[in-house]
Order: structure tokens, then sequence, then C-alpha cells
């Protein structure tokens, strides 16, 4: 790499850093990269570090010895993530979402990279202190979410299917119960897709009363893996606590109310900013 001015060196390595999170990258990479010594390196960094901390862009942990080094962990201040969470409230409340039965039509936010990156960095801040292995997700519209927060915390996705898959090869699937006439679906998982005591961060579109979460819960038992966490776009608020087969869990919009008649929506910011 050609010998860069200081000022292009920090922009440089400020972009280097954004795209490998939870990485620790030693200094000997920054200072063979741009043919600088670390003790120009470490002031470059404390700069990065101050800026990042002061725009709530996240931190950047310094590791101290020969196998030391800088990681950057993304991070979202929480009065900027409850702004996005009143902005997509404002979105999930427009009137013409309201589809027949009482359903709410969310595929058009969920296809915006934009929203579902921020979405993605909310999740993996709340569980950004946690050893995560990989984020788990059902093939259905929680994917761009899924994968938007495996980003932030640079790790892989595990796709649950609805239906086996050939190409799949050898997969355990188990039946789990799931919506408001608790009708009897199947999931699989390939025995390739996910190593044994793997600790999972499952992440989904919409929560109702967790069953279908609750089947991923139980499909992550036959490979002795623990869940890490459970992170939700949107939760219900209709449903009785009884009724709810998760507690521990995070969600960043809380769906309150869906009056068809009035054309009435009522959507909060969810349990995480409680």
């Amino acid at each position: 790499m050609k010998k860069l001015k200081r000022s292009e060196r920090l922009v440089d390595m400020t972009q280097y850093l954004l795209s490998k999170p939870h990485k620790l990258i030693p200094l000997t990479t920054f200072a063979e990269r741009y043919g600088a010594a670390k003790s120009s390196i470490s002031e470059d960094l404390a700069i990065i570090k101050d800026v990042f901390e002061s725009e709530g862009l996240g931190e950047l942990q310094t590791l101290a010895g020969a196998a030391g080094g800088v990681r950057y962990i993304p991070k979202l201040r929480k009065d900027h993530a409850l702004r996005f969470a009143e902005e997509l409230c404002q979105q999930l409340q427009q009137s013409d979402r309201i589809l027949p039965g009482g359903y709410l039509y969310m595929s058009d936010l969920l296809g915006q990279p934009s929203l579902m990156n921020e979405a993605g960095k909310i999740i993996a801040t709340a569980f950004s202190d946690r050893d995560i292995d990989v984020v788990m997700t059902v093939e259905t519209k929680g994917i761009p979410l899924a994968y938007a927060t495996a980003a932030q915390l640079n790790l892989p996705v595990v796709l649950v299917r609805r239906d086996h898959q050939v190409t799949e090869g050898s997969a355990v699937s188990i039946n789990y119960v799931s919506g408001s006439h608790k009708s009897i679906h199947t999931m699989s998982l390939s025995r390739r897709a996910l190593k044994e005591r793997s600790r999972v961060l499952i992440v989904d579109d919409f929560m109702k009363a967790g069953g279908t979460i609750q089947g991923m819960v139980d499909l992550l038992g036959e490979f002795n893996a623990e869940v890490a966490g459970v992170g939700v776009l949107v939760e219900s608020g209709a449903v009785e606590t009884e009724e709810r087969l998760l507690e521990d869990y995070i969600s960043l919009a809380i769906l309150s109310d869906v009056d068809s008649k009035t054309k009435r929506i009522t959507v909060n910011p969810g349990n995480y900013f409680e």
C-alpha cells in the first residue's frame, strides 16, 4: 500500500475497523499496512476511539501484550436507538398496512437495507457482551434482520428450514406449535449447519406467543446448543402473559392493537427501552 498522509491513514484505518467488527486486529497489521511505527498507530487509534465514543458509534477496545491489539465493538446509544424505534413505530402505524384478518403488512420495511442495518445494530448492541457463535432465524421474512445483526457481530447465519431440502444433507426435524389456532408445523436444521454446543442468538421479525422461537429453542436442544439471547423486531402486545412461551427476549417495537374498523394501529417502542 502506498504511503498515506495521516489524515488519509485515519480514514482508511476507520474503514478497516468498521468492516471487521468484533475481530481482534494486531497493531502490527496496521504498522505493516501503512509503513508506520506502532507509536504512530497507537496515536491514530486513540483519535478514532474518541470519535467513536463521542459520536455513539461504538467502542474501540485495546488489549495489551504480545497477543493484543484493537477490537471494534459496534454499539448504538440508547437515545439513538429509541429515536429509530419511534420512527419505526410511526411507519408501522400507517393505516394502509392493515390486511384482511387484522394482519399487519411489514415486508416493505423488512426489505429496506438501511432500516434493517439499524435494527440489526440495536440487537447486536443489546447482546454485544454475550459469547455468541452464530445468529439463527427461520427461513421467512426475518432473514434480512438476521443477516444485518450477524454483520454487526461478525458472525455466520444459520437458517432453519420449514421443509427439509435434499441439498442440506441429513437433518434434524421437530414439530412445533405456532399461531393463534395452535397449528402444528415442522422445522428442520441440517446437521452440518450448526456445531454441537454452539451459543446461538435467535433473531426474528415478529413474535406473537413465541411458538416459532420456542420451536427453534427446542431444535437447538437436539444439537446440545445454548440460547445466548433472543431478539425480535416487533412483538404482539395482545398476548396474555400466561400465554407467552418466552420470557427472556428483547423487542424493538410492540404492536398493541390493530382495529380493522377504524383503521387504527397502535405501536410503541419495545421492551428493550423499558
